[in-house]
């Protein structure tokens, strides 16, 4: 259970928040079922990791978020993909082919009998050295799924999140392996959406290097003018495959697109905002610190455009 301190935002958060942490949050070590691990499906409850694991102290571990849609799983691919591109660049070798974890993904849904939910695959360095350095450490993979509805309570998605604009900011691109989902990049993730959480907020736009927009803890973001989309250059963070997503719908429908940077003085200007990404979807916007949007009918049309193409993807 969480407590917040309460503020003018909006008291009924809280209520929200604490309602869906005792409904849904059953604690993840204490669920049934099977996970898929190292190469070979086991109990649920005997998925665990030495407490001396190298990715556990050091953050040398890589994962992905995939939802799940009327029991497939959406862009599979594109996620193992990434998944060995951010391996690959943290330095260690998946020891399975990519056809072995699409198989692995589709095998846990079936097994836990996921029709609309989430997976989580995740890759890390084992227990065999504990240094910085760990070059003989085995690589280690499992594979989980569950149900799961929608990242924010509907009634507060359908209004528009509100957004606090985090002190901390997106590395320079030279100072950490930004277009990676390596675990270590969202420590900073979780301390501005906790901070955020504690003033009212529902989540916390983050700045990149320079001062400049640049994302929120955990999706993307998109800003509305007119019949154009701007977003800012995915340079210093994490281009989503779900942003990709949003940006092929809008070119379809003849929307212009504007990839390029958004200094914090701009939002004025912008009359909605949304944000992207597999957990969080299409979920609007309505405030940014003291910035004040529209849920605007645009954005409503990006949404139901986005839902259409998960959900036709079994016929297709």
């Amino acid at each position: 259970m969480y407590f917040f301190k309460t503020n003018k935002l909006s008291k009924t958060f809280f209520l929200i928040k604490e309602e869906r942490i005792n409904m849904d949050l059953v604690p993840f070590d204490k669920r049934n079922g099977k996970i898929w691990l190292d190469g070979r499906m086991i109990n649920w409850s005997d998925a665990k990791i030495h407490i001396l694991s190298h990715g556990l102290h050091y953050a040398s571990c890589v994962f992905e978020g995939e939802r799940v849609y009327d029991g497939e799983i959406f862009k599979l691919r594109e996620h193992t993909d990434r998944l060995f591109y951010s391996a690959e660049t943290l330095g260690f070798k998946i020891p399975f082919s990519k056809d072995e974890i699409d198989k692995a993904c589709k095998e846990t849904i079936s097994i836990q009998k996921v029709k609309n939910g989430y997976m989580r695959p995740v890759a890390w360095r084992g227990s065999e050295m504990m240094a910085i350095s760990a070059q003989q450490t085995k690589i280690h993979v499992a594979v989980a799924a569950w149900e799961w509805g929608t990242y924010f309570a509907s009634d507060i998605k359908s209004k528009g999140i509100k957004l606090d604009i985090s002190k901390w900011r997106r590395p320079h691109p030279s100072m950490a392996p930004c277009k990676t989902k390596a675990a270590g990049l969202y420590m900073i993730c979780t301390l501005s959406k906790h901070e955020a959480e504690s003033k009212g907020f529902h989540d916390s736009l983050m700045l990149d290097h320079a001062g400049n927009v640049a994302e929120a803890t955990g999706a993307n973001i998109f800003f509305v003018k007119g019949k154009e989309l701007h977003t800012p250059t995915p340079d210093s963070f994490l281009d989503g495959i779900t942003r990709r997503t949003i940006i092929d719908i809008a070119k379809r429908k003849n929307l212009n697109i504007s990839e390029r940077t958004i200094k914090v003085e701009e939002l004025k200007n912008f009359e909605g905002c949304f944000l992207t990404g597999t957990a969080a979807e299409v979920t609007p916007v309505s405030q940014i610190n003291n910035y004040q949007f529209k849920v605007t009918d645009l954005i409503k049309d990006l949404s139901i455009a986005y839902q259409n193409l998960v959900k036709k993807q079994k016929a297709a």
